[in-house]
């Protein structure tokens, strides 16, 4: 499958589990693990966000679920999980269970979070930050059985797919590949790469 644009201004807006605010989603699906022989009851395997924060408190709990957070707007926040208070700085990916009991205190106002969530067993998701520098660019390999999403943080990002077809993207607009493929990026600016894969 080639590269989809997802745009920002076409994410879908939906209310937090526990009522608190809004999310916007960019992309979900699901897996065909060993596993995965019965649909999830929620509906996804995997699932990428964005939400804004403009207050602090607890975050909604999901049994079963592995999440990633990383802020792509705002000074910082500290996340409490489990008791154990974690700052949390600007563009620096965050791991922990959703299923832990996890409460949220904004240090400088609010804050907007990229949230990827995979069902624990089914799939996996790694997210590095990437920073494209105009005089290099820089290349995302995707592999057989992942799915690849190319998020842009900043304005000034294109994406190239295997066909050849470039995709300019304007901030947290992203791009999303499946199956064996390079992806280039140029530009001048950084980007989330957000991994999926299936749990073998």
């Amino acid at each position: 499958m080639g590269g989809d644009a997802l745009r920002w201004s076409e994410y879908r807006s939906m209310p937090w589990k526990n009522g608190g605010g809004t999310t916007r989603e960019v992309a979900s699906g699901t897996v065909h693990a060993p596993l995965a022989s019965i649909e999830p009851a929620d509906g996804f395997d995997w699932r990428v966000s964005v939400a804004d924060v403009d207050a602090g408190g607890s975050f909604s709990a999901f049994p079963g679920i592995d999440r990633v957070i990383t802020l792509v707007e705002g000074a910082g926040m500290v996340l409490t999980v489990d008791g154990t208070p974690y700052p949390v700085g600007p563009l620096s990916p965050f791991a922990f269970p959703g299923d832990a009991a996890t409460d949220c205190r904004l240090e400088a106002g609010a804050v907007r979070n990229m949230n990827v969530m995979t069902r624990r067993g089914q799939a996996t998701a790694q997210v590095r930050i990437i920073t494209v520098a105009a005089a290099q660019g820089a290349e995302m390999a995707c592999a057989t059985g992942e799915t690849l999403l190319v998020m842009a943080v900043t304005e000034g990002i294109a994406v190239g797919g295997p066909a050849g077809r470039e995709t300019t993207l304007g901030r947290l607009d992203c791009v999303r590949h499946e199956g064996p493929a390079a992806l280039t990026l140029r530009g001048d600016g950084t980007v989330a790469g957000i991994r999926i894969t299936a749990a073998r």
